[in-house]
């Protein structure tokens, strides 16, 4: 046991204790010590353990799923920082993108970008920073309230032109290396906010929704039949241009029972209820044309035709897909093999433009029932049902995305795959099922990254073109300086200033101007670079990234294995040749009431502030890490937060306002002595506290939240409902140096070890127990005591008997302060020595304990028939089995059916599914069982133990009366008892007088018939006797 040295003495403290009131007095000391400075100082020149800040995107007030994920950052790097580690904590902030974009148009009530390049591009641009410095703010403000350090003041912004200038660095290296071309494909593209959108932001945005789906005819022009066509977006009829069918499918020709034209369609689609006219096959198909659905594009002879592809199947719709080059990926890829035309009538805002006259203007998937009703009207329209599926929606603004074909930069992150997946393998993830499932599944589907996107507030892309089509990748600022012929270091990056910088294109034999192209990148790819860009690699100190490449740790919810995990590692894989971070903790959503994730853009987000308001913030923190996995989705409720705070903090106060009591009314201080402990509960809670040290260091190391709180929770149960329930009377009666000693170096302890979790409390708990400046700038506590298994053995046995005997009482409604002669104990296997019998003993307030082989005598057994069974099986008989059995011996049933697992009745073999045992405990006895152990208590009470409970109960009402009439602790009474209506009152008095003394503190005891009631005499029930009380301090 460590030893201490406290120079100022304790005094008493409240058990009662306003967390929030207490939290925010510790806000101010740390601020007025400058606390996270002296922190950050402490451990430099320490071997680094670096943890990297997800910036979060500064488009709105942080809600209380920003605070689920900050704590977790934050519980990690203080743990580590105490264990010796140099823990650099540079915050960060995602400035970019769409989500600052669509706030501001909200509030400008913009609509299209036209309305943005009207209003002027250097205006909105300028508006987007306000609102994120405006917003970063609030961020900063709540890190701060809920104990989360991070350095804000030293925070990296993707919006500066160091980090960008960086991130322009990457960009060049990626173009060195022929990972980055322009072309064009099918993206999925948001038609409101006008951009193409990478697969990593698709998946952010899926939604359960119903489409209509069609079965449309494609009448063959060379004959009477019609190819029947299934599509669940009609509206990208009006561009077909081919049919695919599998070459290898079987294809059928069916009548019609309508009396039409007879269909085709893959055989394995046309049910059994059909009449087969023909069999063919795909290749039959091939070069057939037929009539398209509409004509208001004009075509030539290459299209209307049937192709085969490899990616028709027989797995829904009709076997037969209509391609429509502009609006899919297969069906480019089919266009370009086979040569058809691209024809493409939707405009960049995602409706319909001029040559598709009766819907032009139209958002194309708002147009599906009006093409739907022409099917219809024309004959076409073989069948609609409704199609329910998940659709990728934009993640920022909520609208249905289409698949477009337009001209985009991609990273071709697919031709280093196998870099990307070998790379996971060496990421320790928790939970470790994500490598290879949510995550590795991700990478082994990974398409090239859409990285450029049509807006204007982001990154610009660093490229530059001149009029013939020579491209330029711009990597620094000087570089572009040195293109341009001036000096640029004051040049502000963002669009429009840096689209107004051109220059002689470098390329030989061209003198042409180039400029930039308009597209600024995606977002997602500024927060993968922070790692090099946070620190303006390569232009500012290498050493600060190349010291700090890769992080140690990371986190953020399961939706970033499609976000910041997934870019990160793409972006430094393919730049640096390796993953950018070792080990991932990955959590679960913050979710509302009906168990959809919280998020600013569903409006169902709570607001952090009223919970730190009302419970305050160690209360929020101890409920994310204590009361379930941070791996799963956790529904947060404010009964949640206050139960957890009160079953451990609050007990842990508890615990602490009675060791300061005590320790202030007997004077006690550490002098910084160690001393040795031989007091079994003394040895036993130290022993606890040691498993529990190396308990909660293991579970940290390994990210593992929840088992290292769960540890920390039944220590504090432990401690207060066992260690100091039990060690009372030493505080009590005398002045213990040893158990003054072990409770406050459990407290001490249990302090740093809360620390990393609840950093408000542990700290005003420290503080006071030792004198120094905080608990964050102590060491974590080392375990290496030489535990004493068989006394923790034992003890466990001792509580395990304990519940079992308090279980008894309640069963037999006797309270426990009622002495009782004796408990029967039946613990086969385990061992109790004396010191644990002592505390068992006076636990359940009992006389004797006696072991006992069995329970035989203190109950007795009945066997009877299970009518359900043996009534369908005997028919009348049953009655003579019962019969039979009501005659036999019930314990020698019972016992036969435990030996060999049946018995012999009225000629009859009954098994244990045959009979119901009914078990009886002896009237004099309160018995409880679990599994082979028992505890019977002795019921039988003579006047003795009757009298001594009444002194008991006396004394519980005078202690209460003393806290009522506000008397301390120390408080010495002269104690005058009117018992002349309480006779068993008076003989309990007269049989325990010095020990309710000593028990309530009198120094003086009488016994007295009391006048008319007056403001120092009160009336108390002692077991519906009446007693008047007059007391004063003596």
């Amino acid at each position: 046991m460590r030893a201490y040295c406290r120079a100022v003495p304790f005094g008493p403290v409240d058990p009662q204790v306003d967390l929030v009131a207490l939290e925010q007095q510790m806000l101010a000391h740390w601020r007025e010590i400058g606390l996270f400075d002296q922190v950050k100082n402490l451990r430099k020149g320490s071997p680094p353990w670096v943890f990297y800040e997800g910036p979060p995107t500064a488009n709105g007030s942080p809600g209380l799923h920003h605070v689920w994920a900050r704590v977790f950052k934050d519980l990690y790097p203080r743990f580590q920082t105490m264990r010796g580690r140099h823990v650099p904590r540079k915050g960060g902030w995602d400035c970019h993108g769409l989500p600052v974009e669509l706030e501001i148009e909200k509030e400008l009530g913009f609509h299209h970008k036209d309305d943005i390049e009207a209003y002027g591009i250097a205006k909105f641009n300028d508006r987007c920073r306000e609102s994120v410095q405006r917003y970063v703010g609030d961020f900063a403000e709540i890190t701060q309230r809920a104990a989360v350090w991070i350095d804000t003041k030293d925070a990296y912004w993707t919006l500066s032109n160091d980090y960008i200038e960086s991130v322009w660095w990457l960009v060049r290296r990626l173009w060195d290396q022929g990972l980055l071309d322009e072309g064009r494909r099918v993206v999925p593209y948001c038609g409101r906010c006008g951009t193409a959108l990478s697969s990593h932001e698709v998946a952010l945005g899926y939604r359960e929704v119903t489409d209509p789906s069609v079965y449309v005819r494609f009448p063959l022009v060379d004959d009477d039949a019609d190819l029947l066509v299934w599509t669940t977006t009609p509206w990208t009829l009006i561009s077909n241009v081919a049919a695919a069918v599998g070459a290898d499918i079987a294809y059928v020709r069916v009548r019609d029972a309508r009396g039409g034209r007879d269909l085709i369609m893959a055989a394995a689609r046309a049910g059994d209820d059909v009449e087969v006219v023909a069999r063919l096959t795909g290749r039959d198909l091939v070069g057939r044309h037929y009539a398209r659905p509409f004509d208001y594009l004009p075509l030539d002879d290459t299209g209307g035709r049937v192709v085969a592809a490899d990616f028709v199947s027989t797995d829904d719709g009709s076997g037969i897909v209509h391609l429509a080059p502009a609006f899919g990926a297969d069906d480019m890829e089919t266009a370009r093999v086979e040569g058809l035309p691209v024809l493409n009538p939707v405009g960049p805002d995602g409706t319909f433009d001029a040559t598709v006259a009766p819907y032009r203007g139209r958002f194309v998937k708002d147009a599906d029932e009006d093409i739907i009703a022409d099917l219809d009207r024309r004959g076409l329209l073989v069948r609609r049902q409704p199609y329910v599926h998940s659709y990728p929606h934009c993640w920022r603004c909520g609208t249905p995305l289409i698949y477009w074909a337009k001209t985009a930069w991609f990273v071709r992150t697919t031709a280093r795959q196998a870099d990307l997946v070998g790379q996971n393998e060496i990421i320790n993830w928790y939970p470790e099922h994500i490598r290879h499932g949510r995550f590795g599944d991700w990478l082994a589907k990974n398409v090239d990254w859409a990285v450029s996107r049509d807006r204007y507030w982001g990154t610009p892309l660093p490229i530059w073109r001149c009029v013939e089509g020579h491209d330029t990748c711009v990597g620094s600022v000087a570089e572009l300086g040195e293109l341009a012929g001036r000096d640029l270091g004051d040049l502000d990056l963002h669009r429009p200033f840096v689209d107004d910088v051109t220059f002689r294109c470098p390329q030989a034999d061209c003198s042409a101007r180039a400029t930039r192209l308009t597209p600024v990148l995606d977002a997602w790819f500024d927060s993968g670079s922070m790692p090099s860009a946070q620190h303006h690699y390569p232009f500012a100190d290498r050493r600060a990234f190349e010291e700090a490449f890769p992080a140690d740790f990371i986190c953020e919810a399961i939706d970033q294995t499609r976000g910041w995990f997934y870019t990160l590692l793409a972006v430094n894989t393919l730049v640096f040749g390796e993953t950018p971070y070792r080990n991932v903790v990955c959590l679960g959503h913050i979710v509302d009431g009906d168990g959809q994730k919280m998020s600013k853009s569903r409006g169902n987000v709570i607001d952090p502030w009223h919970i730190f308001e009302s419970f305050g913030a160690d209360s929020l923190r101890w409920y994310f890490f204590a009361s379930g996995s941070p791996w799963t989705s956790r529904r947060v409720s404010e009964e949640g937060i206050r139960e957890a705070a009160r079953k451990t903090l609050l007990t842990l106060w508890n615990v602490f306002s009675f060791f300061a009591t005590y320790a202030d009314l007997d004077g006690w201080s550490p002098t910084g002595e160690s001393p040795r402990p031989t007091h079994a509960l003394d040895r036993w809670v130290l022993d606890r506290l040691d498993v529990t040290i190396a308990a909660v260091t293991e579970a940290l190391d390994d990210f593992d939240a929840l088992t290292g709180a769960t540890h920390l929770a039944t220590f504090v149960d432990d401690l207060s409902n066992w260690y100091v329930r039990r060690s009372r009377p030493r505080f009590w009666k005398a002045s213990d140096a040893v158990a003054h000693a072990t409770l406050h170096h459990c407290l001490v302890v249990t302090a740093q070890l809360l620390a990393p979790f609840c950093p408000f409390l542990a700290d005003a708990l420290y503080t006071a127990l030792t004198g120094e400046t905080s608990v964050h700038l102590s060491d974590w506590p080392e375990a290496g005591r030489d535990v004493d298994r068989t006394l923790a053995s034992e003890m466990d046995v001792g509580r395990r008997l304990v519940g079992l005997g308090r279980a008894a009482r309640t069963e037999a409604r006797v309270r426990v302060r009622q002495p009782l002669r004796r408990a029967l104990l039946l613990h086969p296997g385990a061992e109790l020595s004396d010191d644990v019998r002592r505390e068992v003993a006076d636990e359940l307030n009992v006389k004797v304990l006696e072991d006992v082989e069995s329970l035989a005598g203190l109950m007795s057994w009945t066997v009877v028939p299970n009518f359900k069974a043996l009534g369908p099986r005997l028919g009348p008989r049953v009655n003579q089995v019962k019969q039979a059995l009501a005659a036999a011996a019930g314990s020698e049933l019972k016992q036969a059916l435990d030996e060999q697992g049946f018995i012999e009745v009225a000629g009859e073999r009954l098994g244990p599914d045959d009979v119901e045992v009914r078990a009886r405990e002896h009237e004099d006895f309160a018995l409880a069982q679990e599994g082979a152990w028992a505890v019977a208590i002795d019921l039988d009470l003579d006047d003795a133990l009757r009298l001594e409970g009444t002194a008991r109960e006396l004394v519980r009402a005078l202690n209460d009366l003393r806290r009522v009439v506000g008397l301390a602790l120390s408080d010495r009474i002269e104690l005058c008892l009117d018992v002349s209506s309480a006779p068993r009152s008076a003989a309990a008095v007269d049989a325990h007088r010095d020990w309710i003394k000593g028990e309530v503190l009198a120094v003086s005891l009488e016994t007295a018939s009391l006048g008319p009631a007056a403001s120092h005499r009160h009336p108390i029930d002692i077991d519906g006797e009446r007693v008047v009380v007059e007391l004063h301090r003596s």
